[in-house]
């Protein structure tokens, strides 16, 4: 039996969401128990010219909510980033989780071959076939902004552990 395009989706980057939902959690409980804002976190950095853990959040649900819209051929919607707090890095995160659920295996098998054209702002266009714009560059880009998540509140004291980051095992 061969991996669908929409099993090396939907399920991996939901079950990554979910994992940064979770390691959110733990950052703000342990910014709660010793005593100091939560809210702190919410704009911290692992460095001055690194993104803060808001922008790491956001980015990997819109990594994740764009890169399903493009497998199944659907122009991606864009969501403000307006978030301040853990409550609306959760809601972003469940708003993401919501959005890709929607999609089903008819939409986003057979989306291997799938032209997919970015514009971005520092090259002229990317170019990728379905597959290639999956494996190559969804996910590694949603694991990057989840792994930075992670190191920014672990960098802080949470308690976080790889156990925290990978999710129990299905």
């Amino acid at each position: 039996m061969t991996l669908s395009m929409y099993q090396a989706s939907v399920p991996v980057l939901t079950r990554a969401l979910s994992n940064l939902k979770h390691v959110l959690a733990l950052g703000e409980a342990h910014a709660t128990a010793r005593g100091f804002d939560p809210g702190l976190l919410v704009q911290a950095r692992l460095t001055a010219d690194m993104l803060p853990l808001v922008r790491q959040v956001q980015i990997a649900c819109d990594m994740a909510m764009r890169g399903c819209a493009r497998l199944a051929g659907i122009e991606p919607e864009s969501v403000p980033d307006d978030e301040t707090d853990f409550a609306g890095l959760y809601a972003r995160i469940e708003r993401a989780c919501r959005n890709i659920s929607t999609y089903t295996a008819g939409q986003i098998d057979g989306s291997e071959d799938r032209e997919i054209v970015l514009k971005m702002r520092d090259y002229d266009e990317l170019h990728f076939s379905g597959r290639d714009y999956l494996l190559n560059y969804v996910i590694p880009n949603l694991f990057f902004h989840c792994t930075t998540a992670y190191a920014i509140l672990r960098q802080a004291g949470a308690p976080l552990g790889k156990m925290d980051f990978m999710g129990k095992p299905a």
